[in-house]
């Protein structure tokens, strides 16, 4: 009589080893999902990643990325979710355009709001030597305009002179030098409008160098120069150099007509 099998422990079965094989796959398997997704908390953006939008994140590791606020929830509730900062776009602005140049009206007045000049305007022409003579010593509040050249928002180079100081005392162009680019030089003309110039330079210039060209020269826009003396003084020969204020026409203030 053949001996009767026992039967096999329950631990031991096929049924048994197939499931815990199927246990243990799961098992790894979500805890690798896990471990996967633990590299960082919910809600954050490292430097460098890409956001859910598609844009990379230029903010230094440690920036704040994450604001909440009003429209920091999506369509249908559910808890506030990271947005992306975006930076605030740039606007671009277009420098305006120059003012158109003004017909001929010669200026009465000159004024410097930086340096606190509001002086009359004469009109001067050249003297013997073709050079561009002075105004009267016996008012030094007085400024020159060159009659021959462009009036005040004229195409060209207009040229205004003033004394720095006379016998007397002070003049009105004592602190020219002092001028700094971007200030303004306003120049009232007989028919009622101002031309409105801005500077974009100061510069001295000795007299036995003075650049012809540079100074008087056409640009092909409205423009203007203040012209004093400057450098050291002697008392036989004067000043040894020029002072000169480069300016060009950016607005024209009033109407024709008007006061």
């Amino acid at each position: 009589m053949a001996p009767r099998r026992r039967p096999r422990p329950w631990y031991r079965t096929r049924a048994y080893r197939l499931t815990r094989t199927l246990v243990v796959t799961v098992a790894l398997v979500a805890g690798g999902v896990w471990w996967a997704g633990d590299g960082e908390p919910a809600g954050t953006v490292a430097s460098g990643a890409v956001r859910d939008d598609g844009e990379a994140s230029s903010a230094p590791a440690g920036a704040e990325e994450v604001r909440h606020g009003p429209d920091s929830h999506r369509p249908g509730g559910g808890a506030p979710t990271a947005r992306p900062r975006r930076s605030p776009a740039v606007r671009r602005v277009r420098p305006a355009p120059p003012p158109a140049p003004l017909p001929r009206s010669r200026a009465t007045s000159l004024r410097i709001p930086f340096l606190g000049i509001e002086a009359p305007v004469i009109g001067l022409g050249l003297d013997r030597e073709r050079r561009l003579a002075a105004p009267p010593g016996d008012d030094p509040k007085l400024v020159g305009w060159y009659t021959d050249g462009p009036t005040p928002g004229e195409r060209g180079t207009a040229v205004v002179v003033g004394h720095r100081d006379t016998r007397t005392g002070p003049a009105v162009f004592l602190g020219l030098e002092r001028t700094r680019p971007g200030g303004r030089v306003e120049a009232r003309r007989v028919d009622g409008r101002t031309a409105v110039y801005t500077v974009d330079a100061v510069r001295t210039y000795a007299k036995a160098h003075f650049p012809d060209t540079e100074v008087y020269g056409d640009r092909g826009r409205p423009e203007l120069r203040l012209i004093t003396c400057g450098g050291s003084f002697d008392r036989k020969t004067g000043y040894a150099a020029n002072v000169v204020v480069f300016a060009h026409l950016t607005g024209v203030r009033g109407r024709a007509g008007g006061h």
